[in-house]
């Protein structure tokens, strides 16, 4: 189906960017974008990222082809309930929220159908939020994976992910499961340790000394712990079991490393660290 509006819930760095990229790239249909405010509503508009913007969900969403909902996890069940009532038969529900299955089962207990559902999480982000933050060109060979339900239609799927191509995102998909469970080790996990490795840091006499002589390292490794913290707690809480797994897993990790340096054991020392670099430089494609 042709998709001629879209309606974008959620006017910070995500929704906003998805909404400025697709502009970017020719998008010639409407975009409407759902903001909390007015004054955010009337900046979204005059810097070109919507062609309108309002407060009302049920009213921007009333007559659209497909909803992009981009908004803090726990924000998503109360948004789905403002949408339900007046939704279209042919409207595409899709988010870009970074834990999939507690969005499914909103989706399930809210909405009147399935078949147009399509949940999405884009791998990509910055460590700033909000409007000012919207870049064009921020999923650029950036990966969007898609989780579609089995009720699904596959013209559903087939236009969100045509849709973040054209955004420049290279579009995958794969289970919720293996989604969240992934996403908990590989994202979720490294942004709960940089907010502990500061906030540890922080809690010292010595604060501002240690955060002067900090290095490279430092920064490089706890820049995510600028990311907005309502996102990241709603992050944890919705993916609870995935994420306390992985910190259960580092721990014990952290733990056989904390022994051999007590013991002298630089075998081991070396081995897992020259075993860490061979992985990275072997797998992890940087986007």
């Amino acid at each position: 189906m042709s998709i001629d509006n879209i309606c974008v819930v959620g006017m910070g760095l995500i929704g906003g960017s998805f909404s400025s990229a697709l502009k970017k790239a020719g998008y010639a249909g409407k975009i409407t974008g759902v903001v909390r405010d007015n004054a955010k509503g009337n900046q979204a508009v005059e810097r070109g990222v919507v062609d309108e913007a309002t407060t009302d969900v049920a009213k921007a969403v009333a007559n659209t082809d497909l909803v992009l909902l981009s908004v803090p996890m726990l924000s998503m069940r109360e948004q789905l309930e403002k949408m339900a009532p007046v939704l279209q038969s042919h409207t595409i529900v899709t988010d870009a929220g970074s834990v999939k299955q507690p969005f499914i089962d909103d989706a399930r207990a809210t909405l009147p159908y399935l078949n147009r559902v399509v949940p999405g999480h884009p791998i990509a982000g910055k460590e700033k939020s909000g409007l000012d933050a919207v870049d064009s060109s921020l999923y650029q060979e950036h990966r969007i994976l898609l989780t579609p339900l089995p009720e699904t239609d596959e013209d559903a799927v087939t236009s969100v992910a045509q849709l973040w191509e054209l955004a420049g995102g290279i579009v995958e998909s794969l289970s919720p499961e293996h989604h969240d469970d992934a996403l908990a080790a590989t994202s979720h996990l490294p942004h709960v340790l940089a907010f502990a490795m500061v906030d540890m840091l922080a809690s010292r006499q010595e604060m501002k000394e240690m955060f002067r002589y900090s290095a490279g390292g430092f920064r490089d490794f706890t820049r995510i712990a600028s990311g907005d913290s309502v996102m990241w707690r709603d992050i944890c809480l919705t993916n609870q079991a995935a994420v306390g797994q992985a910190i259960e897993e580092f721990e014990a990790h952290l733990a056989a490393i904390k022994q051999a340096i007590a013991a002298g054991d630089a075998d081991t020392i070396e081995t897992v660290f020259r075993r860490a670099r061979e992985a990275r430089e072997e797998h992890l494609v940087i986007k």
